[in-house]
């Protein structure tokens, strides 16, 4: 029997920016280069380089304290890496934090059972049920 894929969706496919990829759009600025002119050179979508421009764009201030905007391929690496680490499922020890204390408090200096900790948690109600 042969497979048949019946999806209507087509696949993603694009690709985070690299260092060197922000180290061509900071040249590409320099010469003069718009956003979507950019964005044809490198092969990207140009909403693709006007984000990223808009992460990496930073307010720098001249001796004679005039202010002007320019982009920093670190900036806009270091931005993306921050933002980066924010995503994905955030460990559950997170979550039930306040529950670990209680029961170590329990346990540790008032000598409880474990079964002793989650039957009292759960009789006064303290904590979500999905934390016990």
């Amino acid at each position: 029997m042969a497979l048949t894929n019946k999806d209507n969706t087509s696949a993603r496919n694009f690709k985070h920016l690299s260092k060197f990829d922000r180290g061509k759009i900071k040249a590409l600025l320099e010469e003069g280069l718009s956003a979507s002119e950019i964005a044809r050179k490198l092969g990207r979508h140009r909403s693709t380089i006007y984000r990223e421009i808009k992460r990496g764009t930073t307010t720098q201030v001249r001796s004679d304290l005039t202010t002007y905007e320019t982009y920093f391929p670190e900036t806009g690496q270091a931005v993306y890496e921050k933002n980066r680490s924010a995503c994905g499922k955030k460990p559950k020890v997170l979550q039930v934090e306040p529950f670990l204390q209680y029961a170590e408090k329990k346990i540790l200096k008032e000598k409880w059972s474990p079964d002793a900790v989650v039957g009292a948690a759960r009789r006064e109600n303290k904590f979500d049920k999905a934390s016990i």
